[in-house]
């Protein structure tokens, strides 16, 4: 029986960085981002290192394109949850359903705990992060710092949460929302 090639019909780069993105994905969950490597990565796809990089590219690349991709799926599912909303139902609802979606995907908890994962700090002050705050919330820019602010309330309940869901959305309701009202 002929050896079947891993890749197989269509765009073979992106069938390959795919399958290489979702291997690490689940590596990452199971054994965390401080022992992900490309070694076990290759394993796991049943290719070599070098297809690893030539597809998908190092290490970091690829932790960082893992956690993007899941940024992305939580952007999408906030952005969806607050479509028609306005002013502090908009921000409040985004917020809850971040925070929802950070703390139920198993990758958050790794955030919490890995070294390689990007520092708080990187995060607080991202602008990527600001400019997806201001997209989400619905802020424009006669709040240029609200955004920020927004960012840095997500992060902190995500990291230090305040209890249950019910005190969070009255913490967000009392203070939150009034800065958002007009």
């Amino acid at each position: 029986m002929a050896k079947q090639d891993w890749v197989v019909g269509g765009d073979r780069r992106a069938a390959a960085a795919e399958r290489i993105y979702s291997a690490a994905a689940d590596l990452m969950v199971r054994d965390g981002l401080d022992a992900f490597d490309i070694d076990s990565l290759a394993k796991q796809v049943h290719c070599s290192r070098a297809t690893i990089y030539r597809y998908a590219g190092g290490k970091a690349h690829i932790r960082d394109t893992v956690l993007l991709r899941i940024a992305a799926g939580i952007t999408d599912t906030v952005r969806a949850e607050v479509k028609g909303l306005t002013g502090s139902e908009r921000v409040v609802t985004a917020i809850v359903v971040a925070l929802q979606q950070i703390r139920s995907h198993p990758i958050r908890r790794l955030m919490m705990t890995s070294s390689k994962a990007p520092a708080l700090s990187d995060l607080r002050s991202s602008p990527v992060l600001s400019a997806m705050a201001a997209d989400l919330t619905g802020i424009t820019d006669d709040h240029p710092a609200a955004a920020l602010w927004i960012v840095h309330v997500v992060l902190s309940m995500a990291y230090l949460p305040l209890g249950d869901e019910q005190i969070e959305a009255e913490v967000l309701h009392r203070f939150v929302s009034p800065a958002f009202d007009r």
